[in-house]
């Protein structure tokens, strides 16, 4: 009978839970700053981070950014993504890899920092010729999130 119970309750806390998490918004936050275009650049590093990387990532968020409008009066800005600690295969198997990105939002009047943001991004990519850009659409995902950046449509 206990145990008849502690069911019944897990059971109820179980549907309280997901009832909790039904009510949340799917809709994303509105974007604070009209982004108007984005640079990526690399810390020379050693090994050399891959122009590979660096060219997709760049491809990824300028294409987000020219598929985002803006509905409001926002503060216009420009972003420079710095690329640094790019590791490449690493773990067991050498199919991991991981990258500490540092983003700087300024004003495209050339005036000071207003936004900065930081993340680390871990990739696992079994073969060797896709890690970069699986690690290119990583970042470029993040960007987008950060600065409610559209989704650019995939082509036919």
């Amino acid at each position: 009978m206990v145990l008849l119970r502690s069911g019944v309750a897990l059971a109820l806390v179980g549907c309280m839970g997901l009832a909790a998490c039904s009510s949340w918004s799917v809709d994303p936050p509105p974007p604070t700053y009209a982004v108007r275009s984005a640079t990526v650049v690399a810390d020379k590093v050693l090994p050399p981070v891959s122009p590979a990387l660096i060219a997709a990532v760049n491809n990824k968020v300028n294409a987000a950014i020219a598929a985002t409008t803006y509905s409001a009066q926002l503060p216009p800005v420009i972003l420079t993504i710095r690329l640094t600690d790019v590791r490449n295969a690493r773990g067991f198997n050498r199919d991991r890899s991981s990258a500490k990105i540092n983003i700087d939002a300024a004003g495209i009047d050339g005036g000071p920092v207003i936004a900065m943001a930081s993340f680390d991004v871990k990739t696992t990519a079994p073969d060797p010729a896709t890690v970069d850009e699986l690690m290119a659409e990583d970042i470029a995902a993040r960007v987008r999130s950060i600065f409610s950046l559209t989704m650019p449509r995939l082509a036919n």
